[in-house]
Protein backbone atom coordinates (compact mmCIF):
# COMPACT_ATOMS: atom_id res chain seq x y z
CA UNK A 1 0.00 0.00 0.00
CA UNK A 2 1.30 3.45 -0.83
CA UNK A 3 2.05 6.13 1.73
CA UNK A 4 -0.35 9.07 1.84
CA UNK A 5 2.06 11.56 0.37
CA UNK A 6 3.17 9.27 -2.43
CA UNK A 7 0.42 10.74 -4.56
CA UNK A 8 2.66 12.71 -6.89
CA UNK A 9 2.39 11.63 -10.49
CA UNK A 10 5.33 12.15 -12.81
CA UNK A 11 4.71 14.90 -15.31
CA UNK A 12 3.88 13.30 -18.64
CA UNK A 13 3.09 14.89 -21.96
CA UNK A 14 -0.64 15.46 -22.32
CA UNK A 15 -2.18 12.60 -24.31
CA UNK A 16 -5.19 13.11 -26.55
CA UNK A 17 -8.39 12.19 -24.70
CA UNK A 18 -10.02 8.97 -25.85
CA UNK A 19 -13.81 9.32 -25.61
CA UNK A 20 -14.36 5.56 -25.33
CA UNK A 21 -11.88 5.33 -22.49
CA UNK A 22 -13.50 8.27 -20.68
CA UNK A 23 -16.92 6.68 -21.02
CA UNK A 24 -15.71 3.37 -19.65
CA UNK A 25 -13.88 5.12 -16.78
CA UNK A 26 -17.14 6.90 -15.90
CA UNK A 27 -18.95 3.53 -15.88
CA UNK A 28 -16.32 2.05 -13.56
CA UNK A 29 -16.68 5.00 -11.18
CA UNK A 30 -20.47 4.56 -11.35
CA UNK A 31 -20.07 0.99 -10.07
CA UNK A 32 -18.00 2.33 -7.19
CA UNK A 33 -20.70 4.87 -6.31
CA UNK A 34 -22.72 2.35 -4.27
CA UNK A 35 -21.52 2.02 -0.63
CA UNK A 36 -22.16 -1.75 -0.50
CA UNK A 37 -20.26 -2.39 -3.75
CA UNK A 38 -17.41 -0.17 -2.59
CA UNK A 39 -17.27 -2.07 0.70
CA UNK A 40 -17.22 -5.40 -1.12
CA UNK A 41 -14.39 -4.21 -3.35
CA UNK A 42 -12.38 -3.05 -0.32
CA UNK A 43 -12.87 -6.47 1.28
CA UNK A 44 -11.82 -8.23 -1.91
CA UNK A 45 -8.72 -6.03 -2.07
CA UNK A 46 -7.48 -8.10 0.89
CA UNK A 47 -7.91 -11.33 -1.06
CA UNK A 48 -10.28 -13.86 -2.51
CA UNK A 49 -13.48 -14.49 -0.51
CA UNK A 50 -16.80 -16.30 -0.85
CA UNK A 51 -20.30 -14.84 -0.52
CA UNK A 52 -20.81 -16.09 3.04
CA UNK A 53 -17.57 -14.51 4.25
CA UNK A 54 -18.38 -11.24 2.52
CA UNK A 55 -21.99 -11.19 3.81
CA UNK A 56 -20.74 -11.52 7.39
CA UNK A 57 -18.71 -8.32 6.92
CA UNK A 58 -21.21 -5.98 5.25
CA UNK A 59 -24.57 -4.57 6.25
CA UNK A 60 -26.50 -6.41 3.54
CA UNK A 61 -28.30 -9.70 3.06
CA UNK A 62 -26.70 -12.66 1.30
CA UNK A 63 -29.04 -12.13 -1.63
CA UNK A 64 -28.05 -8.47 -1.90
CA UNK A 65 -24.34 -9.31 -1.69
CA UNK A 66 -24.77 -11.92 -4.44
CA UNK A 67 -26.57 -9.39 -6.65
CA UNK A 68 -23.87 -6.76 -6.12
CA UNK A 69 -21.14 -9.32 -6.88
CA UNK A 70 -23.01 -10.29 -10.04
CA UNK A 71 -23.09 -6.67 -11.19
CA UNK A 72 -19.41 -6.22 -10.41
CA UNK A 73 -18.61 -9.42 -12.27
CA UNK A 74 -20.61 -8.37 -15.34
CA UNK A 75 -18.79 -5.04 -15.28
CA UNK A 76 -15.45 -6.87 -15.26
CA UNK A 77 -14.43 -5.50 -11.87
CA UNK A 78 -14.36 -8.85 -10.10
CA UNK A 79 -13.79 -12.39 -11.27
CA UNK A 80 -15.02 -15.64 -9.77
CA UNK A 81 -13.92 -19.24 -9.67
CA UNK A 82 -15.62 -22.31 -8.33
CA UNK A 83 -14.06 -24.20 -5.43
CA UNK A 84 -16.29 -27.20 -4.80
CA UNK A 85 -19.69 -25.76 -3.96
CA UNK A 86 -18.37 -22.27 -3.24
CA UNK A 87 -17.79 -19.39 -5.61
CA UNK A 88 -14.70 -17.40 -4.71
CA UNK A 89 -14.54 -13.76 -5.81
CA UNK A 90 -11.51 -11.55 -6.29
CA UNK A 91 -10.64 -8.20 -7.79
CA UNK A 92 -10.01 -8.29 -11.51
CA UNK A 93 -7.09 -5.86 -11.37
CA UNK A 94 -4.56 -4.25 -9.06
CA UNK A 95 -5.56 -0.95 -10.69
CA UNK A 96 -8.97 -1.38 -9.09
CA UNK A 97 -7.40 -2.02 -5.68
CA UNK A 98 -5.58 1.32 -5.91
CA UNK A 99 -8.64 3.17 -7.20
CA UNK A 100 -10.86 1.88 -4.39
CA UNK A 101 -8.30 2.67 -1.70
CA UNK A 102 -7.61 6.18 -3.06
CA UNK A 103 -11.36 6.92 -3.14
CA UNK A 104 -11.70 5.69 0.44
CA UNK A 105 -8.71 7.71 1.63
CA UNK A 106 -9.99 10.84 -0.14
CA UNK A 107 -13.35 10.41 1.60
CA UNK A 108 -11.50 10.05 4.90
CA UNK A 109 -9.98 13.48 4.36
CA UNK A 110 -13.46 14.93 3.83
CA UNK A 111 -15.12 13.12 6.75
CA UNK A 112 -12.36 13.88 9.25
CA UNK A 113 -11.56 17.37 7.92
CA UNK A 114 -7.96 16.40 7.12
CA UNK A 115 -6.19 18.81 4.77
CA UNK A 116 -5.62 17.39 1.30
CA UNK A 117 -2.12 16.79 0.03
CA UNK A 118 -0.75 19.48 -2.25
CA UNK A 119 -0.54 18.56 -5.90
CA UNK A 120 2.90 19.38 -7.29
CA UNK A 121 2.84 21.78 -10.19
Amino acid sequence: MRAHNDMAVAAEPQQPTDGDQLGLAAQVLGHLADPTRLHLLRLLAVGEQDVSTLTAQVAASRSSVSQHLGRLRLAGLVSARRDGRRMLYRLASDHLRGLVEEAYQFAGHLVHDIPHHDIPR
